[in-house]
Parts: C-alpha cells; structure tokens; sequence
C-alpha cells in the first residue's frame, strides 16, 4: 500500500523532531555534568562564588542549569536533522546570544532596577544597567535570528503564506521585525515566570507541546520537518533538566530561561502565519507589561488550577511559623 505524502511528511517530521529531542536531552545532561566539573566561569574553588544563589526558600541552589541548558540546546540544534544551514543558524544564534547575555545577567547583574520598564528608564537617565545590556542585546540577537532564519514565501498555507513572496523588500523586512520582535520578547517572558521551581519549563511545555503537534501534523513538507525540530530540541533538553529543578538542587536562571524563550520564540516564526505570529506576539507583549503591574506568582497562587500545576512536581510548601505539625 502505498503512503501518502501528507503521512509520509508528518512521519517524517515526528521522526527528526523525536531525534532532536533526544539530542537535547543527552546534550544538555551532558552539559550539565561537565559545567558542574568545570565551570564555565572560575574553577572549583570559586564556583559557589559565580554560580550559587539562595532560592525562594533561602536554600542555595547553582545557576549553572541555565549554561547546561543552553550549550546542550545549541549544540544539539547544530546536529539536529531535518534542519536547513539558515535554520541550524538562526537556532544557534537565538539560543547562544540569549544565554550568554543571560548568564552576563546572572553573574554581574545588580537589582538596582527591575523588571523591563526599570531597566529602560535607567537607560533613559544614562544609567546602562546589566538588564538594559540582555534587553537591547537578546533585542538584536532576536533580530538577527529572525533574519537569518529560512523565507515563509512559496509555502502554501504556511508561515506566512504564498503573498510573502509579492510583497517585496517592505513586507519581508516588517514580517522579520515581526519574528525578530516574537523571538526576543518570548526569551524575556520566559524569564519572568523563573521564579519558583520548573516553572519557566512547565511554561515552555505548555507553549511548546502544542506547537510541536501543530507542526507534525502540518502538510508543509521540509517547513513542517523543520518546526518541530526547533521545537523539540529546547523541549528535550527542558524536560531533561527539569528533575534538578524541581528538586531544587538548580535553576535556570536568566541564561537558561531566555535561551529556552528565545528558541520556542523562533520555532514559533518557523511555524505560525502571518496573523498568528501577531497574535502570539500581542500576547507576549500583554504579558510582560502585566508583569509590572502584577505578580505572577500571586496569580498563580490564587487559581487552584494553575496553582496545583505550579506544584506539580515540586517539594511542598514550608509551613508557616507556629503550624503545628502533622500527626503520624
């Protein structure tokens, strides 16, 4: 009996994307157990003094998830199959600029000021904060990424459509504004919500899982193949990790948490058309500036839905002084 192409396509694209996962994976552990060997900055000696942080228990936990992340995501996008040159470009680009500009966060960073609109308006004092030097930076790496990454035109019913290609040099210049746009502003979104444990991840699954089953079941040939790719790598190397964050034993960070924004952020572009890219983007735009009105954290914590998601996985709660403890 002979397959049909939409079936051969879609097997095809589970295939590559089941590898890229599993690249992820092996890569990111493997990244993970060599930067707790050898740091990626410092030594032995001076590890703690880089790479350790008190978390929201004020128990210290190590940063260096985040680089392990990163490297293992970048790498295995780099030998990942079904990938154009242009595609393993841009993945590299988006996942390696995000993180190391992260990780500068994580290392030199000040809390001075906070959250996007603080960095800016420090900015706009004359005051460049280490926040203004990820923000403007992941703002241009997102941009390269997006204009590196293959052209939507001719790809019937897919990213953007076959009218990308009557556009012109205006529309394809504002469609990468577009991408550029969506790539950085999810790698800043994903960072917000790394404030309790696997909670950026469970985010980036919630986000991906999707767009990873959309783009298997597209009948788009070599585009179909190659979203979910870039969906699955970041996706393996996450769930990868996700044990040693939700056992609080390690945390992303910001160079983990904008690597793994920034490259669902791009395999969302190598996905979506034209509309939903914008919709995506509008979404990632309302959320970030509810961030400075709000606190994700009390959100969450308010909905049993979300809260009982946010726990999934986690160590419970520590009781408040004077609870008396549980019998038994």
């Amino acid at each position: 009996m002979a397959i049909r192409p939409q079936a051969g396509t879609r097997a095809a694209a589970a295939a590559g994307a089941a590898v890229g996962a599993v690249l992820g994976a092996v890569a990111a552990r493997a990244a993970f157990a060599a930067f707790r060997r050898r740091p990626p900055i410092g030594d032995e000696k001076t590890a703690d003094e880089y790479w350790t942080r008190v978390n929201h228990r004020g128990e210290p936990v190590t940063l260096l998830e985040g680089p392990a992340f990163a490297a293992g995501a970048v790498a295995a996008a780099a030998l990942a199959p079904g990938l154009s040159v242009r595609a393993r470009a841009a993945a590299v680009l988006a996942g390696a600029g995000s993180g190391v500009l992260g990780a500068y966060d994580d290392l030199f960073g000040t809390t001075s000021s906070k959250g996007f609109k603080g960095h800016l308006t420090a900015l706009a004092r004359g005051e460049v904060t280490s926040g203004a030097v990820k923000i403007l930076g992941i703002g241009v790496t997102g941009l390269a990424a997006a204009a590196l990454a293959p052209s939507h035109a001719g790809e019937p019913g897919g990213a953007a459509g076959p009218a990308r290609s009557t556009r012109g040099a205006l529309g394809r210049s504002a469609d990468t504004l577009v991408d550029g746009a969506l790539i950085a502003g999810s790698a800043n979104l994903a960072n917000l919500f790394d404030l309790r444990p696997g909670r950026a991840i469970k985010v980036g699954l919630l986000a991906g899982v999707p767009l990873l089953a959309a783009s298997i079941a597209a009948p788009y040939g070599s585009r179909s193949r190659q979203a979910a790719a870039l969906t699955a790598v970041p996706l393996g190397a996450a769930v990868a990790l996700l044990p040693e964050d939700l056992g609080e034993r390690a945390m992303l960070g910001d160079a983990g948490a904008n690597a793994l924004g920034a490259l669902l952020g791009l395999a969302a572009t190598a996905r979506l058309n034209r509309p939903a890219r914008l919709a995506a983007l509008a979404a990632v735009a309302s959320l970030t500036a509810a961030s400075e009105k709000i606190s994700f954290t009390k959100v969450i914590a308010g909905n049993p839905v979300l809260n009982r998601l946010d726990m999934l996985g986690r160590r419970a709660p520590r009781p408040a002084p004077g609870t008396p403890r549980p019998l038994g």
